[in-house]
């Protein structure tokens, strides 16, 4: 599964809201909505989102095994 929770901590860091996304770089928020839920998101979103963050692949997005993500579920 492929999970963006580091999207919201480079968020953090870079000092850039969802509301600053929509709003001066286009981003929808159906595309931060899937984004959200770990859904399928484009190719050229992951790259929209890596050129507006100044930031590379990793820091948006990891893998993670599926019996981690059963053990999060648990949780």
């Amino acid at each position: 599964m492929i999970s963006y929770e580091k999207l919201w901590v480079t968020m953090k860091k870079k000092g850039i809201s969802q509301y600053k996304l929509m709003k001066y770089y286009g981003v929808s928020a159906g595309q931060l909505e899937r984004m959200k839920k770990n859904m399928h998101v484009s190719t050229h979103t992951i790259e929209k989102f890596c050129e507006i963050l100044d930031c590379n692949v990793e820091d948006i997005m990891e893998f993670k095994e599926q019996d981690e993500r059963r053990r999060e579920e648990k949780d």
